[in-house]
């Protein structure tokens, strides 16, 4: 059902609605968990380094399904809070049309220059043949995954967590015993891998549109929709270009960092491979509630409730806090044991490389995490260029001390050392440029409502 956020306690109404959010993203993550587990189980440590080396690129094309979804998202929810729902249903119809033709360049540009980035990578003989494999199924699968994105920001604008998050729970679930099905009784490899992950998200993406409509279906407007306005498309674009520039870059650099691990051999690969992934659905899952901040936020600024913005900050920081003391706990105390799950030989130096890994960034998670919600409140207020600095100012920190420290006597501890300074820096800068917005602290701006402006 829809929501509207910008009445009760922010507190009460982000937990209801974020709850939900971090459960789908942690059942998301489960698809990529999935793979390397049964890669690493039943196939063998080349098998998971294959998939674990392919992941860096497809984080590329889930740059852009991402900033669309952000971009749908925003837009969305600022018409939604404002009760403009004829201009909304033009705006999701102009956001999927433009996000269809997207997809389809992407396909085109992956199936033709998979094999050339994996090359740029340094990909060791001895796995190209797995990940290429793996990249060209994957690839096929992204009108899937794209439209799966959109709907799920769709839901995200109109307060509706709970819908994504049951389809989410289900096709994961399905997708873990695909996986073993493909890979342990058909035998197929890493294709089984790849292939019981297209099928599962595309359940889940045909069910989630569907709804969708149905739901757009029940709001009722006045006249006739308009299909497409290019007045939505810029709209969209504002949004969604920063987003996508953000993430890709960050894949970029995350691409970088992994050319630099292949160095260091296919057993070094291995343990980075599955320790990654532990680490990417924490941050991964924190980003997703900063999107739930970002629904928040614009639903607010949309009612033009800007003392709300403030205090649901304060709120989402209480979250993301409350659910990172586990996490690192769990990270610190039992990191090779959860690593022992991925590797078929867990021993030696797999082990050690995901253990030294964990153990340095986990601690950092409360670091990421206050900058992951107030990045939010920056996207809802359609704030990009504060977002974007930020950002880029982590991924550049990030990318330059991993080549710099990796060739020091630190070795390949060098790399992981990078992740808590660039955090640190732009957490500071984030919350910096939140605090100095215009709107932010106002206790009663209802009588004199000013739109969010960038200093």
């Amino acid at each position: 059902m829809n929501r509207d956020l910008t009445t009760s306690d922010p507190t009460k109404v982000l937990l209801k609605f974020c709850i939900p959010l971090f459960g789908s993203i942690i059942f998301q993550q489960l698809y990529n968990i999935a793979d390397s587990l049964v890669a690493g189980k039943f196939i063998g440590n080349d098998a998971l380094a294959a998939v674990g080396n392919s992941y860096e690129i497809t984080l590329i094309f889930i740059a852009f399904a991402f900033g669309c979804n952000i971009g749908c998202s925003v837009i969305s929810a600022q018409l939604f809070g404002a009760k403009k729902y004829k201009e909304l249903k033009t705006a999701v119809y102009s956001a999927l049309i433009v996000s269809a033709v997207l997809c389809a360049v992407l396909m085109i540009i992956g199936l033709i220059f998979c094999g050339v980035l994996l090359r740029l990578i340094n990909t060791p003989d001895e796995v190209f043949a797995d990940s290429k494999l793996y990249l060209d199924i994957y690839i096929c699968g992204l009108p899937f995954m794209f439209f799966y994105n959109i709907a799920t920001g769709i839901f995200s604008a109109l307060g509706d967590s709970k819908t994504p998050f049951f389809f989410l729970m289900c096709s994961s679930v399905a997708n873990i015993g695909v996986d073993i099905l493909f890979v342990a009784v058909f035998d197929m490899g890493v294709a089984g891998v790849a292939l019981a992950t297209l099928i599962c998200q595309g359940i889940s993406c045909i069910l989630a549109v569907t709804v969708v409509f149905v739901r757009f279906a029940k709001i009722k407007t006045e006249g006739k929709v308009q299909i497409f306005s290019w007045d939505c498309v810029k709209q969209f674009a504002v949004i969604a270009i920063p987003s996508i520039l953000q993430q890709s870059f960050i894949s970029v650099g995350n691409i970088i960092i992994q050319s630099v691990i292949n160095g260091f051999g296919t057993a070094a690969m291995a343990g980075y491979s599955a320790a990654v992934k532990l680490n990417n659905m924490v941050v991964t899952s924190l980003a997703t509630l900063g999107n739930g901040i970002s629904s928040f936020t614009a639903q607010n600024l949309g009612a033009k409730k800007y003392s709300r913005i403030n205090l649901g900050w304060k709120a989402g920081l209480k979250i993301v806090f409350v659910l990172c003391v586990p996490i690192v706990l769990i990270y610190w105390i039992f990191s090779s044991g959860i690593l022992y799950l991925f590797l078929e030989s867990p021993t030696g130096e797999s082990v050690d490389v995901g253990v030294s890994f964990l153990r340095i960034i986990s601690p950092f998670y409360f670091v990421v995490a206050a900058k992951l919600v107030t990045d939010g409140v920056l996207r809802g207020a359609g704030l990009m260029k504060k977002f974007m600095a930020a950002t880029f100012t982590d991924l550049i920190i990030r990318v330059v001390l991993a080549l710099v420290l990796s060739q020091t006597s630190l070795g390949i501890t060098g790399i992981w050392c990078a992740w808590p300074v660039g955090w640190t820096i732009s957490t500071i800068m984030s919350i910096t440029f939140f605090k100095t917005t215009k709107w932010v602290g106002k206790e009663n701006t209802e009588a004199e409502p000013q739109e969010a402006v960038e200093k």
